[in-house]
């Protein structure tokens, strides 16, 4: 009896969710990200005359230090608070792991407070895609013989 007062009284008190709102600022926050890193990596190649290849790769490290700069500034939070699901993508969100759990453990020192901390969140993801990766190269290979 008692918990069933509490869910009703907490149905009450709950804040509304603004899920249209929501999809639509993570769908602009993400589709910013990604057109500001096209707009850089043009001007890597039109600029800079660097080959789209080399391009790429030069926007994913610029990045990588971008979004792990921000996460050591404070400044992430804020903006992935603010647009959601939309700014992690999978290189921000992954530097964005990487660098939080690294300052967590900066008291602890560079091995055992860095080094340790740094791949506790990002860990599990790596475990899943080297996983993953394998079953659907054997799949590949037993299907289609190589």
């Amino acid at each position: 009896m008692k918990e069933k007062v509490i869910r009703e009284r907490s149905k009450i008190h709950k804040p509304k969710q603004h899920k249209i709102r929501n999809a639509l600022v993570a769908f602009a926050g993400g589709g910013s990200l990604a057109v500001a890193a096209q707009l850089v990596m043009q001007s890597f190649v039109v600029f800079l005359n660097v080959k789209k290849d080399m391009a790429v790769s030069m926007t994913i490290v610029l990045i990588i230090f971008v979004t792990a700069l921000l996460t050591a500034l404070g400044k992430y939070d804020k903006i992935a608070q603010f647009f959601g699901a939309g700014v992690f993508i999978p290189i921000s969100g992954f530097a964005n792991s990487l660098a939080s759990c690294a300052l967590e453990g900066k008291s602890e020192g560079l091995i055992f407070g860095i080094g340790s901390n740094m791949f506790k969140l990002a860990g599990s993801v790596l475990t899943c895609g080297v996983v993953s990766a394998f079953v659907f190269g054997m799949a590949r290979f037993l299907l289609f013989g190589g």
